[in-house]
């Protein structure tokens, strides 16, 4: 019989815990129980995300109805699984019988050039473990070993099996370059770096294998709980593979929901969108990416989802149509056609064509209009919506940029000079000049500028010491902040147990708190793993306010309930709802 606990990772996923240590034997079980999990096909699981110990179920938003808590829903779903009465909060029991998938299907053979210029520390392992560099290479490639896990970036394999001679602590200071396709070896894993990306591993070879290619069905070369074996090769070597390679041998769990409807771009845009100067850091955000995570894909998606949804029911699209996402400083834009755009979230200066104009409301645009953003006065994100959606390709279900993964958006990067954005047609009227309506949408209470924002924030797996530190600690929020996670300044937070952690799944609004002692809350482009503590996390409802805090600002934690998060995200909804009904009458009022 196999046992594990249940506990909610905040608001979004159940994480089932079946161990806290590293082990191969321990993460087959891991593997095997989510894809009988994912077997069952739940109507309300969004992705099954193993770790080394763990696995997530993430959860979606709308399970029951909306009417009952998602995670309870869940939680349902999985006591009458288990064919128990007992809380779910207890442990859980499923046959050994039910827990054997995943043991079949050939290994992945990955070519590898070792040593010279494709493992520039190959010699220094070596030493480390007392062999010849050719011992060193014949004992990497002589393991087989096991995927127990895809994070630090999409299609990033952890794998499990390196001979216990070759282990070796990652470098004191890491590499800020490390080139796509690198097999490297950090602490007693060895892995392969899918794109270029900074990183701390010693570096062995390399493999002209692309790992992770988010135009490939499916686009991870590797699954989690898949077989995998090195294969030296010699410079020159056409690499191959089976055909099925890409495939999981555990028919491993999947996206559980098919995207979103999104809009049909096989036609000429309608209008473009020229860049005549990029903003800060403006990009193409969306609706977040769902069913991914479990390939290291995080969801990206806008920061602050209830201005983007406002800013696009404002001009007749759909809440979660492609915008763009105008982080504290923004772009100087012509428009060839006219338009209908509204600015949301952050206030922002902006000028068309000489006229002010002001956010949470429509604004028509005559064609030939420059609209020129200026900076958030207060806020930090600003949304532009254009009435048509901008004509950018989803990938993996969204439109959303991953800045991290580098695909979505516009070539997976933020905005640059001379970039031009079709816009898909829509009915609207020319004007001589910009046209603003007399009416608006009020942004309060969900993007309030109160300072410090008081965040609220439910029970995470790690205790401080004392247990309520993390609600009397006053915070600033650090310049090194960005889309993966607000770094803060100030108070400093102790554990109440300083044991090492394993790493296992985090989501959006996870809390974590690093040896420094000060916390780091997680946004829409954090990694899918961490190994962190997580003292927290931060609610649903409280998202969009954590995504205008700007460097600088203040902010504390306030404590909150299961009831009270579940109660808080409806209200938003409904407020949402309310806002989309009254603009749809106005609009059929103004004709």
């Amino acid at each position: 019989m196999t046992g594990f606990a249940v506990e909610r990772l905040g608001g979004e996923a159940l994480l089932l815990r079946l161990g806290e240590r590293i082990d191969i034997a321990l993460n087959r079980r891991v593997h095997a129980l989510a894809a009988a999990i994912a077997a069952q096909r739940p109507p309300w699981l969004l992705d099954v995300v193993p770790g080394y110990a763990s696995l997530a179920l993430f959860v979606a938003a709308d399970a029951g109805g909306g009417a009952v808590d998602p995670l309870l829903h869940a939680e349902r779903w999985l006591r009458a699984r288990l064919g128990g009465a007992r809380p779910i909060a207890s442990v859980g029991v499923m046959d050994d019988t039910e827990l054997r998938a995943g043991d079949d299907g050939e290994a992945v053979e990955i070519p590898v050039l070792y040593g010279g210029p494709h493992g520039p520390d190959l010699a220094d392992v070596a030493a480390h473990a007392g062999l010849s560099p050719e011992d060193t290479v014949a004992a990497h490639a002589a393991a087989e070993y096991r995927v127990a896990m895809l994070g630090f970036a999409p299609g990033f394999p952890y794998l499990l099996g390196l001979d216990p001679r070759l282990a070796m602590p990652r470098m004191d200071t890491p590499r800020t370059r490390i080139p796509a396709g690198s097999v490297a070896i950090g602490g007693a894993q060895t892995g392969v770096y899918p794109r270029e990306s900074p990183g701390g591993w010693r570096i062995v070879g390399s493999t002209p294998l692309r790992l992770f290619d988010p135009a490939r069905s499916p686009p991870s070369l590797l699954t989690p709980g898949q077989r995998v074996r090195f294969v030296p090769v010699e410079d020159g070597t056409e690499p191959t593979l089976a055909a099925d390679a890409g495939a999981s041998t555990a028919d491993a769990p999947q996206r559980m929901h098919s995207p979103a409807a999104l809009p049909d771009h096989d036609q000429a845009p309608a209008a473009t969108l020229e860049v005549l100067a990029p903003g800060l850091a403006t990009t193409v955000q969306g609706a977040a990416r769902n069913g991914y995570r479990h390939l290291g894909v995080a969801g990206a998606g806008a920061l602050d989802a209830y201005s983007h949804a406002v800013a696009n029911l404002l001009v007749g699209n759909a809440s979660g149509a492609a915008a763009l996402e105008i982080a504290l400083a923004g772009p100087r834009l012509r428009f060839t056609h006219p338009v209908r755009i509204a600015l949301c979230g952050a206030a922002i200066d902006a000028e068309a064509d000489g006229h002010a104009i002001p956010g949470w409301r429509p604004v028509l645009l005559p064609a030939g209009c420059m609209l020129s953003l200026g900076p958030c006065r207060s806020g930090a994100r600003a949304y532009l919506a254009v009435a048509g959606d901008l004509a950018v390709e989803p990938v993996l279900g969204s439109a959303s940029t991953d800045l991290r993964g580098g695909f979505g958006g516009l070539h997976g990067r933020a905005l640059a000079r001379g970039d031009v954005l079709g816009i898909a047609a829509a009915p609207v009227p020319d004007v001589p000049r910009p046209r603003i309506a007399r009416w608006w949408i009020d942004g309060t209470p969900d993007v309030g500028a109160d300072l410090p924002a008081r965040i609220r924030l439910l029970p995470g797996h790690d205790a401080t010491a004392p247990a309520d530190a993390v609600f009397g600690g006053r915070w600033r929020v650090a310049a090194a902040s960005n889309r993966q996670g607000l770094r803060l300044q100030g108070d400093t937070l102790a554990l109440a147990e300083t044991r090492e952690r394993v790493s296992e799944p985090v989501a959006p609004g996870t809390v974590q708190l690093p040896p420094d002692g000060h916390p780091i809350v997680l946004l829409a482009d954090a990694q899918t793993h961490g190994g962190y503590p997580r003292i927290g996390h931060a609610i649903r409802a409280d998202w969009p306010r954590l995504a205008q805090l700007r460097p600088g600002d203040a902010l504390g934690f306030l404590p909150c309930t299961a009831d009270e998060a579940h109660a808080a995200a409806c209200a938003q909804r409904q407020r949402l709802n309310r806002i989309a009904l009254a603009i749809q009458a106005r609009r059929s009022a103004d004709g």
